[in-house]
């Protein structure tokens, strides 16, 4: 089944009581069993089944298998948000005087997250560049994961994502990839080596800004076999490749609850139908508009990895045959200039959203990066003067001119 066809049909055909051609939304906390042997067999994993819906529901079952299905990962979890993913998914791993290793251009929630580990005696290495040579000398042996974005936000900054595989599975460490901003209609990580890839699916997979959630992709690593990852031997032996989704699912998934609600799952198979659509208008509306600003006599610098000046245009090229993303970066000169610019803009809406279908705008350093010394900011290319704008759908023309009259005025 070709990609576009799988964004539709995957894993669903109808319902065949009703004939609807989209899935159901089962609105319920728990689900009734006819024994009371059946429920304890699903309890116990020896029968497949519904009993809770903080521990799965059908509506959000579906969305999990179309995501794993369109991502080519053996499995996923989805989840109340992105953050929460991320939470989920390295907690699932880590342990107390274990070490994670990130870039620095994750987005900054994330980085935050990460800091914020060290309460929890779990070491964090941030990296301002995650290549093969960092990755051998920096992994000791208390690293049991790298986490990483396939393009950072917002410093756009691209992973070679199959040189840090190669690297991660020598060394028998987990490659957690965020491909929030790349979607599987750019990229699959998992085709390069990744073990889990993670999305908010808040951004570009639903599309529309109408839904929170997260969700967690595993690729069916063997690496939990080994005996580092000491909370996984029941699971391995159980459960072979699908060690990870199981513990992650019987264990943090259910116990933190962070799990994604079934209309935000129903939003998200609504959404993720037009995905491959919405990307290629995203991406064509991206490269003209980083081309224009490029240009601008306003624009002291601009970023964005398709420009033959970006210092990761031949990486961008290899990895993002068909567009490299939608978020651009731009330097105006001044905090003032880029307060004003964002000011005079009318079509391009100023908020702290990606990956709608409308065109937004926000300055990082005063908000989702706020919390952070100027030293951190920097790592993260984030700047006073600096806007980070995420290119919508509209048609480009309307885009480019309401960025022209807007940088006319300051």
């Amino acid at each position: 089944m070709e990609f576009q066809t799988k964004l539709i049909h995957g894993n669903w055909s109808g319902d065949s009581q009703t004939g609807a051609t989209n899935v159901p939304i089962y609105y319920s906390n728990a689900f009734k069993h006819g024994t009371a042997k059946e429920l304890e067999d699903i309890f116990a994993g020896r029968e497949l089944g519904y009993v809770y819906s903080r521990i799965a529901n059908p509506t959000v079952e579906a969305f999990e298998k179309r995501i794993a299905a369109v991502e080519g990962g053996l499995s996923a979890l989805a989840t109340s948000s992105g953050m929460s993913a991320i939470y989920l998914a390295v907690m699932t791993i880590l342990k107390p005087n274990d070490e994670i290793i990130s870039t620095s251009g994750i987005f900054g929630g994330t980085y935050n997250l990460f800091k914020h580990l060290e309460d929890y005696h779990i070491s964090v290495k941030i990296l301002d560049k995650l290549d093969e040579e960092a990755l051998r000398s920096e992994i000791t042996d208390k690293t049991k994961v790298v986490f990483t974005e396939t393009i950072g936000n917002p410093k756009l900054d691209i992973l070679d994502i199959e040189a840090a595989a190669k690297v991660c599975t020598e060394k028998n460490v987990i490659l957690i990839v965020d491909s929030t901003l790349t979607t599987p209609y750019l990229v699959k990580p998992v085709d390069y080596g990744a073990d889990i890839v993670i999305h908010s699916t808040s951004k570009y997979l639903n599309g529309n800004s109408n839904a929170i959630g997260g969700v967690i992709i595993d690729g069916g690593s063997k690496k939990y076999g080994d005996d580092k990852f000491t909370g996984f031997k029941q699971y391995t032996k159980r459960f072979g490749k699908f060690a990870f989704i199981a513990r992650l699912r019987s264990e943090m998934a259910r116990d933190i609850g962070a799990i994604m609600s079934p209309m935000n799952s129903f939003l998200g198979l609504i959404g993720i139908e037009t995905l491959a659509l919405r990307m290629k208008t995203h991406c064509e509306n991206a490269v003209k508009l980083a081309g224009f600003l490029d240009t601008h006599a306003k624009v002291t610098a601009v970023n964005y990895p398709l420009l033959k000046n970006s210092i990761y245009y031949n990486i961008a090229k290899k990895y993002y045959a068909k567009g490299a993303g939608a978020i651009i970066t731009c330097r105006l000169g001044s905090k003032e200039k880029a307060f004003n610019f964002i000011d005079q803009l009318r079509l391009i809406s100023n908020l702290v959203n990606i990956g709608d279908s409308k065109t937004l705008i926000v300055h990082p350093a005063s908000t989702i990066c706020a919390d952070n010394t100027l030293e951190e900011k920097i790592q993260m290319g984030v700047y006073e003067d600096l806007v980070r704008i995420s290119v919508g759908i509209e048609e480009c023309n309307d885009i480019l001119e309401d960025a022209d009259q807007a940088l006319r005025k300051i």
